[in-house]
């Protein structure tokens, strides 16, 4: 078995409301293990023999999509790979006034894209790096959705495409 984290984009948010017990038992139908919702946020802990990625995935938005009836994304990162996103944290991580956020996609072209902007972002507001499959994100307090990166992000083309976690989420998901 193979321990997973679901980062589900967009829910208990816009009008999507789904309780974490009724999330948790979706992914049990489906046939995981040890599930365990964290946040109310759409984080699913939850363990699989399948090392299939793409495949989780689908499974996975097709089972939310049929249950709540709206278009889901997921993105699955197995435990390795989100210890790696935490551990690489390229700022400082607990700097007094800012989050600390990363931010994966499901393209690496949208990466790519949301990264090639940050060299016009205002240094003193907000900060990003690029990482492996991920980018890194320091902003504010305050300004989260006001920052240049921040309102580029709400952009509906990357809805789909991209989901964001403040550090401490992840580091939730990682105990």
């Amino acid at each position: 078995m193979t321990r997973y984290v679901a980062l589900l984009r967009g829910i208990n948010v816009g009008g999507i409301n789904i309780k974490m017990a009724d999330l948790a038992r979706v992914f049990g139908d489906l046939g995981f293990e040890g599930v365990k919702t964290v946040l109310a946020s759409g984080n699913v802990l939850f363990d699989s023999p399948s090392t299939d990625i793409p495949s989780l995935k689908k499974q996975i938005e097709s089972a939310l999509a049929r249950e709540f009836g709206y278009e889901a994304w997921v993105f699955v990162l197995d435990i390795p790979t989100l210890q790696a996103i935490v551990d690489n944290y390229p700022f400082e991580r607990e700097r007094e006034g800012w989050h600390a956020y990363a931010m994966v996609a499901s393209e690496p072209e949208i990466l790519e894209e949301l990264s090639a902007a940050a060299a016009q972002l205002d240094a003193s507001v907000e900060r990003v790096v690029a990482g492996d499959g991920v980018l890194y994100w320091e902003v504010e307090k305050g300004q989260t959705v006001k920052s240049a990166f921040g309102k580029n992000t709400g952009k509906p083309k990357f809805k789909a495409f991209t989901t964001t976690r403040n550090l401490n989420t992840l580091y939730k998901l990682l105990k």
